[in-house]
């Protein structure tokens, strides 16, 4: 494209912005517009429930480098989201009623949180997702209050019941599932998360659900009412039960949308068109399998990768990535990378579970699919490029032999 070309990116976020970066360093010198319907330009998302949350960090020290870099030359439409696609044209329609017709468009749109059903608007209520998101919880926690009740032990209710434990806060932490996390890591590693967090003094409820929230005479949470019979009291409630990709606005818009938008191994969802980050969903090579990844690391794989199958599609190659992403709980990092699934192998090659620091490996049909460590860093970045490579399990194995 030359310097006549326009190219929009729909989404001011980690991957937006490693796309546009992306674009400039690979010679595209035409006009650039990027769109967000938050009011901010990209952020870092992980601190949201850790630093930014316990307070030790404020909004300034979430800006992402190169947002403000003068060689990024982009347009910025920010607190204006994007309402609709005409994908052979390459138009966008805008929330401010205005359009804008592309030579080409990054898909950057990401996810949103997961509500509970009759919880938007309950003051006390809240998920996690966005920087107003956070800030508006951090407002909470900081009024002091009675306890918290974290609806789901996925990664981002995990997070959060340890931020507040480590702010003193009293949590009891609700999940369907018989252990945390049961749905990434399997029976025996969820059971140490759990021990994990009721050693930190949550209460930790698994097996039950919610049926429903009380609230007091201003309308303010102050229960949850669970499956079980029993109501927890809550003064402040987090709801982290996943989040859902950004593509109602696509409706119409002649793109494949299917729990993301469906693209090629390139990353390109139709000509002239790209998607990245929480919103791609593509057949990754390296397991043979179509998956979409909302991880820190994809996003920015992802963005600076479709930059180039835009930029050059008849050279564009496969996406082809091993996904990876960490998490911090009191003192310990969680490291994975792979792609994971049940029924799985799974060995524990050092330390063990019940100290709370290990490396897990994890196999399937004799290969090598996943590596888990906790406060075990190193193993997981050294085995990283071994999946990609398809390492035998028992090769795998052999390197803690």
């Amino acid at each position: 494209m030359d310097d006549s070309a326009t190219i929009a990116v729909v989404g001011a976020s980690t991957a937006g912005l490693a796309a546009a970066g992306s674009l400039r360093a690979r010679g595209f010198t035409g006009r650039l517009v990027m769109i967000g319907e938050e009011r901010f330009r990209p952020y870092d998302r992980p601190p949201l429930s850790k630093q930014f949350l316990t307070g030790q960090w404020d909004s300034d020290r979430l800006a992402l480098p190169g947002a403000d870099a003068p060689d990024l030359d982009v347009d910025w439409r920010l607190g204006v989201g994007a309402t609709g696609l005409d994908a052979a044209s390459r138009t966008i329609g805008l929330a401010d009623g205005s359009e804008l017709r592309c030579d080409g468009i990054v898909l950057a749109c990401g996810a949103s949180a997961r509500r509970l059903p009759g919880t938007l608007g309950v003051p006390g209520i809240h998920v996690l997702r966005t920087l107003d998101d956070a800030a508006a919880l951090r407002r909470d926690l900081e009024s002091g209050p009675g306890r918290v009740v974290v609806v789901g032990a996925g990664f981002v209710g995990c997070e959060v019941a340890a931020t507040c434990r480590t702010r003193n806060i009293a949590v009891t932490l609700v999940d369907p599932l018989d252990v945390p996390l049961q749905r990434v890591f399997g029976a025996a590693v969820g059971a140490v998360f759990a021990d994990l967090h009721r050693s930190a003094g949550v209460d930790v409820r698994t097996g039950v659900g919610v049926a429903g929230f009380d609230t007091d005479a201003s309308g303010r949470v102050s229960r949850v009412r669970l499956d079980d019979g029993t109501a927890p009291e809550a003064t402040v409630v987090v709801v982290g039960v996943g989040a859902v990709a950004n593509t109602s606005w696509l409706e119409g818009s002649g793109l494949k949308i299917d729990d993301g938008i469906r693209c090629d191994p390139s990353c390109v969802a139709a000509p002239g068109i790209v998607a990245v980050g929480d919103v791609l969903r593509w057949q990754n090579p390296v397991f043979d399998e179509s998956m979409r990844v909302e991880h820190w690391d994809h996003a920015f794989a992802s963005g600076e990768h479709a930059a180039g199958s835009l930029l050059d599609p008849a050279n564009a190659g496969p996406l082809a990535t091993v996904p990876w992403f960490w998490s911090d709980q009191y003192d310990r990092k969680i490291q994975f990378a792979g792609r994971i699934a049940p029924g799985d192998d799974m060995v524990v090659v050092d330390g063990s579970l019940d100290e709370h620091r290990f490396v897990a490996l994890f196999g399937r049909a004799g290969r090598l699919v996943g590596v888990l460590g906790m406060n075990r860093p190193r193993h997981v970045i050294g085995l990283r490029p071994r999946i990609a490579e398809g390492i035998t399990f028992a090769d795998a194995l052999a390197v803690f032999a």
